[in-house]
C-alpha cells in the first residue's frame, strides 16, 4: 500500500501545518498505542473555510468539504505527534460535532467527508467507528468539528 501522504497527494490533498489551539490545550496525546486528537476545526491557512450552522448559511456539501478539512487537520496533529503517518494501524473513531439548525438531520452525511477520506488513504485500516451529532454553535462560529482516536504501531 502507498504510504498515507502519497495517498494524499494523488487525490490532490496535502497535510497542512498543524493548526494552533485557541485555548489552554494540545492538538494531539499520545499514550500507550492511541493517539487522540483535540477538536479539529475546519481551518484552512489559518482561516475558517465556513462559518455559521448547517442548514442555514452553510450547505451540506461545504459542511462536507470542512469535514474532510477537520480529518486533514487531525492527520497533521496525529503525525506531529508520531513523526510519520505510516504508523498509523487503524483509524479507531472519529467523533464530528456538526453546528446545524434543529431541523437538519444530515449529520453523518456531513462526517462522510472526513470518514470517506481515512477510507481513501488509509483502505481497510480506515474504517473506523464514528459519532455525527447535531450541537448548536461550535468554537469560532465553526460548522463542524472532529476528534479523533487512531492506533498506532
Amino acid at each position: 500500500m502507498s504510504h498515507p501522504e502519497e495517498k494524499l497527494a494523488e487525490l490532490g490533498l496535502k497535510l497542512p501545518e498543524v493548526a494552533k489551539p485557541v485555548a489552554a490545550y494540545v492538538p494531539a496525546l499520545r499514550t500507550g498505542n492511541l493517539v487522540y486528537t483535540s477538536g479539529q476545526l475546519p481551518l484552512r491557512d489559518g482561516t475558517l473555510i465556513a462559518t455559521g450552522k448547517v442548514g442555514d448559511a452553510v450547505s451540506a456539501e461545504v459542511a462536507s468539504e470542512c469535514a474532510q478539512q477537520c480529518a486533514l487537520n487531525g492527520l497533521a496533529a496525529i503525525k506531529a505527534e508520531i513523526g510519520d503517518l505510516a504508523n498509523i494501524t487503524r483509524i479507531v473513531k472519529a467523533v464530528a460535532f456538526i453546528a446545524s439548525t434543529p431541523d437538519f438531520t444530515g449529520q453523518p452525511q456531513v462526517a462522510n467527508g472526513a470518514s470517506e477520506l481515512f477510507g481513501q488513504v488509509f483502505g481497510a485500516a480506515g474504517q473506523h467507528a464514528r459519532s455525527a451529532v447535531g450541537v448548536p454553535v461550535l468554537p469560532l462560529d465553526a460548522p463542524v468539528e472532529i476528534e479523533l482516536i487512531v492506533e498506532v504501531g
